[in-house]
C-alpha cells in the first residue's frame, strides 16, 4: 500500500492567534501555495484513492485544496485520528478501515507526521516541512513496515 503524508500548509502564527488552535486557518499565502502544490501533484499523477484529513481547520483546508486539484473532493474524509496525538496505533486503525485501498493520502500535523514516517521506515529521522509531502510504501501493512520512497519539500513542489 502507498501512503502519502502531507503536512498542512502555512497557517497563521499560533502566538498571534486569539482563538482556539483547532480553528487556526491557512494564511492566504498558504492557500495559494497549496493550490500550486496540488496542481503539481496532479501533474505527477499521484494516485490516492482517498484523502483523509485531520479535522483541524488548517489541515482540512489543505486537504480540500489538494482534493480539488486531484479531482478527489468526493473522496475526502475527516478523521479525528489524524489530529493531535496521531501515531502508529491510529495509523493501524486507519489502515484497518481502508484495508481494500492501495493508496491513501493522509493530511496532518507535526511532529506526528514526521514521527510516524520515521517509525514506519525503521527509525529514520524525517522532518516534513509545512506543505511537504512524503511517500511511504508499506511492505507489511499489519507489521507497519515500509520504505520511504521520497520526501518532497514544499519548494520542490512549486512553491
Amino acid at each position: 500500500m502507498k501512503l502519502y503524508f502531507l503536512r498542512h500548509g502555512l497557517a497563521g502564527d499560533p502566538g498571534k492567534w486569539e482563538g482556539n488552535d483547532f480553528d487556526r486557518p491557512l494564511t492566504e499565502e498558504g492557500k495559494e501555495k497549496m493550490a500550486r502544490e496540488g496542481a503539481v501533484m496532479a501533474r505527477l499523477k499521484l494516485d490516492p484513492e482517498a484523502i483523509l484529513t485531520s479535522p483541524l481547520v488548517r489541515a482540512r483546508q489543505t486537504a480540500e485544496i489538494v482534493a480539488t486539484e486531484l479531482n478527489l473532493s468526493s473522496r475526502l474524509t475527516e478523521d479525528v485520528r489524524l489530529g493531535p496525538g496521531f501515531g502508529l496505533g491510529e495509523l493501524a486503525a486507519i489502515l484497518d478501515s481502508h484495508s481494500n485501498s492501495r493508496a491513501l493520502m493522509l493530511v496532518g500535523h507535526e511532529p506526528s507526521m514526521s514521527d510516524v514516517v520515521g517509525e514506519l521506515t525503521g527509525g529514520t529521522r524525517v522532518v516534513i516541512k509545512k506543505g511537504g509531502l512524503a511517500r511511504v510504501d508499506l511492505s507489511h501493512v499489519v507489521g507497519l513496515e515500509g520504505e520511504l520512497v521520497w520526501l518532497i519539500p514544499p519548494a520542490v513542489l512549486g512553491i
